[in-house]
Formats: C-alpha cells, structure tokens, sequence
C-alpha cells in the first residue's frame, strides 16, 4: 500500500466518501454490520490533510440508521471543510429536514445492498422525496447494479438528482457486462445521474475489483464524462479494511484517471458542485 505524503490541501480536491463512528453509539434495528472500532472526525481531517485534501463529505454509516447526531457533529466541527450525507425516515418532519440542511447535509442515502427491500419511492415517500427535490439535495443509492433498472427511474422522474455508490455495485462474474451496469450507463443521457468511482473492492474483490474499475472507466468517461463522476475514498473501508488504506485508495484513482485535467474535474470542480462547496 502506499506511504502518505504530509502535505496541506493548495486546491480543490474533494473526497466524496467517508464514514465516522465509533463504536458505542446506538445501532440500527435492522443492520448488516457492527463496529468494532472508532473513527474519528480529527482521524478523517488528519487524512484530508495528509494526503492534500482540501474538504470531504461524511456519508451516514447504515448501522446507525437515521440517528444522525454524531454526523451533524461531526461536521460541525469542520463546517468549512465537511459536508454530509444523512439517512431519513419517510416521516421526516420539514423541521428535521432544515435542522440537517442547517448542519451541512446536502443529500440523504438510501444502502440498499444485501437484499434490502426497495423503498415505496412513489408512496410513502413521494412527499419527502419532493421536499428532497426542493432542497435541491442528491440521494444516493447503494443497490446491487441488477437492481438499478427499477430504482433510478421514480427518483429520476421527480426531477432527483441521483449518485449511484461504488462503480454501480456490479456482478463481479459480469463485470461491464451486466446489465444493471450498461442500464447506468444509458442513464447518463438523461444529465441526472452521477456515479462514485470508489470502492473497487466492492465489485468482487481487490483484484477483480481494480480489473472491472480498469474496464469500467473508458465506458463511464464515455457517457457521463469527468462532469457527472466523483471520487471517494470509502474510508475506513468497512469490512475490507485489510485490503486498502487511505493513501493507496487515492493512488488507484489517479492510475484510473491518468489525465490530470480530468482528475481535476472530477475530485475538484464536479464535486463542489453537486455537494455545494465553494
């Protein structure tokens, strides 16, 4: 894995992707994963800094539900640096929802994976989604690639913006070729959708995973160029934390994308942009 570089942020390079939690807060009812450690604010801003960073974006762990406290904590303690990404409930109260917008949250995450039911987007939901729309916030969507072709589309005809989680979650024993991920790739017509080249690993391991990442990235650049992708460092890694670390997370990104200027763009410019970072 790669050494870091201590080195202090002197452009925009923004990591779209991180989690922080610590072990001992109150977990989900319902949940795939516990903890069994701590990750810090102060830990996430040393890496920013370490690795020239200039702002990152906390996404809420699903095991802690819509309890997002230490979230909103989190980034009040960097509000200049930090954005966030909450989990919700259907019922969220219009209050609720200005109290995150006032915190720095800037979209909410539905993690899907491991054969979650889909939500009811266009009945319980619509109305939250709309006020969503309003907001002018993103939702994310972590769901396995097959499933995309029935979860994107009611988010996209109530006008949502849409980040797909991890290269699309794909069939590792398809690779580009499943299905779900030629259905995101068409989806990029539309100019709704964004997808997060992060997490490799997530796609049938480190190896497989950077081989489909390899095979992916001409045919991402293609139909949403560098304005529609992002780059997150998926810190800390979650249940693979022994194959990558911070610094190596980076590294494969800028072998990915060897051009500078679309590096540039993506971790810098689209970023800001969808995530409101000035």
């Amino acid at each position: 894995m790669s050494q870091p570089c201590a080195t202090t942020a002197t452009v925009l390079r923004i990591d779209t992707h991180a989690h922080v939690f610590t072990r001992d807060l109150p977990l989900a009812d319902v949940r795939r994963y516990a903890p069994t450690y701590d990750v810090t604010v102060e830990q996430y801003i040393a890496r920013l800094d370490t690795h020239g960073m200039s702002h990152g974006v906390l996404v809420q762990p699903s095991f802690l539900g819509s309890d997002n406290r230490y979230l909103l904590a989190a980034i009040a303690r960097y509000p200049q640096r930090l954005r966030g990404i909450a989990m919700v409930d259907a019922d969220v109260s219009e209050q609720q929802l200005l109290a995150l917008q006032a915190g720095g949250v800037v979209g909410i995450r539905f993690n899907l994976v491991g054969g979650a039911p889909v939500p009811d987007f266009t009945g319980v939901w619509r109305s939250t989604l709309a006020r969503i729309a309003q907001l002018g916030w993103q939702v994310e969507i972590h769901r396995e690639a097959v499933d995309l072709p029935r979860v994107l589309p009611p988010l996209l005809a109530m006008g949502l913006k849409v980040v797909v989680d991890h290269f699309g979650r794909v069939d590792a024993a398809l690779g580009v070729d499943d299905p779900g991920f030629r259905y995101l790739l068409s989806s990029a017509a539309g100019g709704q959708v964004w997808v997060k080249l992060s997490a490799s690993y997530r796609n049938g391991g480190a190896e497989e995973g950077q081989r489909f990442a390899r095979q992916a990235w001409p045919l991402l650049r293609e139909h949403f160029g560098p304005q529609r992708l992002l780059w997150g460092s998926d810190w800390p890694h979650t249940q693979h934390e022994s194959l990558t670390d911070y610094g190596h997370s980076w590294q494969q990104f800028t072998q990915l994308v060897s051009d500078e200027e679309q590096r540039r763009i993506i971790a810098g410019q689209t970023a800001a942009q969808l995530f409101g970072i000035n």
